[in-house]
């Protein structure tokens, strides 16, 4: 005899508190073994810092419980252990360079931080149900190639070391296709929703590879000719691979086709190797990747062998959080902030790191598998896969497995507009599963409110 009971889902929110304390700790214990190590005392800023982030951790687990009970327990304790880990080398490169709290970035760090939390918290509130935001899948679009282009605009858009991704106004900078990755795959997200079905039809099957049919190329025509397009007019090789590689994953995740996959990397690598014969500025960053030590390399740039020499001198363990040189790095604090960790927290402590994101995107994938509509595992899938892309991309380029790319490093990375998309990115990822993860009524369970109406009927 078999008895079948529905099991009533886990919310989980005591679980997402408990890690979010050891996240905590951890942060504040490796902000005062930087200032041990660096000054040879308690740091006199943590009460400040630590204040600060505990009361925005507070504030978003609190959000949590009120509004999204059953979601994931495990993304907002990752993101803000990431997040505060960040501050801490950010923090620890202050020292090095003798800057006070009032005068370094770890106090603007954490002031961004504040704020990327606090839109993300805003987000969870105003937008209570993740499938009305297909029904803006035309305007993402429009909106997300518009910031993808908006460097180009004359007088707004600024150059920073042979890339123009960058943003301007007044004193503020800001780099668009932080935001325009999120807001592209709302778009991929409900565009393939709406196409897949045709997108899936079989065309010839070539060399064992059923391609699909030719007059079903065009979107991944148009999406390659625009990623060219940001890798000719921006100098950026690493939004560009970021956009295509987005819209070919999610692509290959609507169809279940390997051809999409094969075709996208032919393109991708075709649209490459003839920037490479063109432009001056692909060819520099090739030479750095392929001949990093050669002496027309360290006379274009030596911040890549500085990073590795950083990392190689950490060793399997590390230096130590604040007995390394990590300063001695271009944008240590930035694009090769992995380097400044690899040479305190070794080979060892870099992997943790790592980890850490690939439980990030495991978390975003279970999401998108556990998602009950289509928009959903899509745009869950599609968010997962960006983050996990992009930290290839940083990662890739600081080992020389890629060559060097513009991007930065998810929650780690200093700069506010990467927090802002990224914390944006966790709180649809926290939407979705909240969604995901809460119990479906059971259509077979009596309907109390009209029980009591049938009660009063049999009184009359």
């Amino acid at each position: 005899m078999t008895t079948v009971s529905a099991l009533s889902s886990r919310k989980g929110r005591n679980v997402e508190l408990g890690l979010l304390v050891f996240a905590v700790a951890i942060v504040a214990l490796a902000y005062i073994n930087v200032g041990v190590a660096v000054e040879g005392a308690v740091p006199p800023s943590l009460v400040a810092v630590g204040t600060g982030f505990l009361v925005i951790t507070a504030a978003f687990h609190i959000t949590m419980r009120l509004r999204a009970p059953y979601a994931d327990p495990l993304i907002l304790p990752i993101a803000t252990l990431l997040n505060g880990l960040g501050l801490v080398m950010i923090n620890r490169l202050d020292l090095a360079n003798d800057r006070s709290l009032a005068e370094g970035m770890a106090l603007r760090q954490l002031m961004w931080s504040a704020l990327a939390a606090g839109l993300a918290i805003a987000a969870l509130i105003i937008l209570r149900d993740h499938r009305i935001l297909r029904r803006y899948t035309y305007l993402a679009g429009a909106i997300g190639f518009g910031l993808l282009l908006l460097p180009l605009v004359p007088g707004l858009g600024v150059e920073n070391y042979g890339s123009r991704i960058w943003i301007a106004v007044g004193p503020f900078s800001f780099q668009p296709g932080e935001i325009a990755k999120i807001v592209l795959a709302v778009f991929f997200a409900g565009y393939l929703v709406q196409t897949r079905d045709a997108l899936s039809v079989a065309g010839r099957r070539i060399l064992g590879l059923t391609l699909p049919r030719a007059r079903d190329l065009g979107p991944i025509l148009v999406a390659w000719m625009l990623s060219v397009g940001v890798l000719v007019l921006e100098k950026d090789l690493g939004s560009s691979l970021l956009f295509f590689g987005l819209f070919v994953a999610m692509l290959y995740i609507a169809t279940e086709r390997t051809s999409w996959v094969a075709i996208g990397l032919l393109l991708f690598g075709v649209g490459c190797w003839v920037a490479n014969l063109l432009f001056s500025h692909v060819q520099r960053r090739v030479l750095l990747w392929l001949d990093t030590f050669s002496r027309e390399a360290l006379d274009t740039s030596d911040q890549l062998a500085r990073g590795l020499m950083g990392m190689a001198s950490g060793g399997m363990l590390g230096t130590g959080l604040g007995r390394g040189r990590p300063e001695l790095t271009y944008f240590a604090e930035s694009d090769f902030i992995i380097p400044s960790f690899g040479e305190e927290i070794g080979l060892i402590g870099l992997f943790a790191l790592l980890l850490l994101y690939v439980l990030l995107v495991e978390r975003g994938l279970r999401t998108a598998i556990g998602a009950r509509d289509g928009f959903g595992k899509l745009l869950a899938a599609g968010l997962a896969f960006s983050v996990a892309l992009q930290c290839f991309v940083v990662v890739g380029g600081v080992t020389r497995v890629i060559p060097l790319t513009g991007l930065t490093m998810p929650f780690l990375s200093q700069g506010g507009s990467s927090l802002l998309a990224n914390w944006t990115l966790v709180a649809l990822l926290l939407r979705i599963s909240d969604h995901a993860r809460r119990p479906v009524p059971d259509p077979a369970a009596p309907n109390p409110v009209a029980s009591e109406e049938t009660q009063v009927v049999k009184v009359r």
